[in-house]
């Protein structure tokens, strides 16, 4: 029971004229999408590696936004404290030292 071998046998056409330099195009237009295809990949990974370092600089620039706001705000209460000091320290001197010698000078002239 035994069944014969078979056996396939392919033909290989005869190259046809023309066809090896069709051949050499074809294998030359793979290799120019190989190369284009490797230098854009190498532009996005460039891209992605310049974006990941921008995006870093710009949360670091954030982060010393947010510092430098803060020491405003810092700043702005010292100032308004330092305002009401100065208006403090001022109504003291008028009415401590200024009022008291205005009111000897108008004794003084009205007793001259």
């Amino acid at each position: 029971m035994d069944k014969p071998a078979t056996e396939l046998v392919r033909f290989v056409p005869k190259p046809k004229p023309g066809d090896e330099l069709i051949d050499q195009t074809g294998q030359a237009l793979l290799a120019l999408i190989d190369d284009a295809a490797n230098l854009s990949k190498e532009n996005v990974e460039r891209a992605m590696t310049m974006a990941h370092r921008v995006s870093l600089e710009l949360r670091a620039a954030e982060e010393r936004i947010r510092e430098l706001e803060a020491e405003v705000e810092r700043l702005e209460s010292r100032a308004i404290r330092a305002e009401q000091w100065i208006g403090t320290i001022k109504k003291e001197i008028e009415d401590t030292l200024i009022a008291p010698m205005e009111a000897r000078r108008s004794k003084q002239q009205v007793l001259n």
